[in-house]
């Protein structure tokens, strides 16, 4: 029996109280090195200069291009339902720039 006859076997992913609560964060920071892409999330507020990391998540790049290819799948869906989703700045603006961001530079030096 090959892959494709193969009935999928069915997950179940438990939910923790403590995780279904969430965390909010209004920056997330990439990083990557050749086996890993690593994102850390963080909590920015206003008139605050000094932030921590809440979470760190670690994938290996074949998993983050997944999860770039679910959000790509949702962000158009919500948009479809509710309108295009409007962005402030850009990566490439010299302002200050406060929200999900990435370590672009270090591509770009390559």
């Amino acid at each position: 029996m090959n892959q494709q006859q193969q009935p999928q076997q069915q997950l179940n992913i438990e939910l923790g109280e403590k995780e279904a609560e969430g965390i909010y964060a209004n920056l997330a920071m990439l990083i990557h090195s050749p086996t890993e892409i690593i994102i850390d999330f963080a909590r920015v507020m206003p008139r605050m200069s000094k932030s921590k990391v809440l979470a760190r998540i670690i994938m290996t790049p074949m998993h983050a291009k997944l999860l770039h290819k679910a959000l790509a799948d949702n962000l158009e869906k919500y948009e479809k339902q509710f309108g295009e989703i409007k962005t402030y700045g850009s990566m490439d603006s010299q302002s200050k720039s406060i929200g999900f961001e990435s370590n672009h530079q270090e591509d770009e030096n390559k």
